[in-house]
């Protein structure tokens, strides 16, 4: 079987938010980071999460998943350098799904279908719900050296801008794929 590695980025600094928007609590209570990396997993058991050094309290709610933990050393210098971490720390891997922690609502149904595209032979495979493309992204182990020399904080979307017929879209109702939290009203917004 095809191993495809779910990466959660949890190592951004959260500027915007104010505060640790990972801990913040959706209105069930569950840290908006605890509720990206359960999606993740029920679908991708042997995912990982790439967090800041010395996140004690992210990292202890976070293995409470099941989730692999990673540090990025680097974390400072944006998305990108948090991408190469994960994909380095899984480099045999057939392809990774690269998925944000302040996404919490994206369905694990459509996580398995991004991933079941990368298994099909996809070198690249994204979601889009209206026309729209949204998170998470798949890239297959054709694409490990393109992904490990990212860098800033665009991350990976300027492989994907230049796809072109590279770029497998998976059609899906899931609003969740297109809404993230960058700041607390972006929190309040949604129930």
């Amino acid at each position: 079987m095809t191993e495809i590695i779910g990466v959660l980025l949890a190592a951004g600094s959260a500027r915007r938010f104010g505060a640790h928007k990972l801990l913040a609590e959706l209105p069930d209570g569950e840290p908006v980071g605890l509720c990206a990396a359960r999606n993740l997993v029920q679908v991708l058991p042997d995912s990982l999460a790439v967090i800041r050094p010395g996140d004690k309290e992210l990292a202890e709610r976070l293995a409470a998943t099941g989730i692999e933990l990673i540090e990025n050393p680097d974390a400072a210098t944006g998305i990108a350098g948090s991408i190469r971490v994960g994909v380095s720390a899984r480099s045999d891997a057939d392809g990774w799904l690269i998925a944000l922690a302040d996404m919490p609502w994206i369905r694990p149904v459509t996580i398995r279908a991004v991933a079941d595209a990368l298994r099909a032979g996809a070198a690249m495979a994204a979601p889009t719900c209206g026309g729209r493309r949204g998170h998470p992204v798949g890239f297959s182990a054709r694409r490990r050296s393109q992904l490990m020399s990212l860098s800033g904080d665009r991350g990976a979307r300027r492989l994907l801008e230049a796809a072109g017929p590279d770029l497998c879209l998976v059609e899906t109702s899931d609003t969740g794929i297109l809404r993230d939290i960058d700041t607390p009203s972006d929190l309040a917004a949604f129930d």
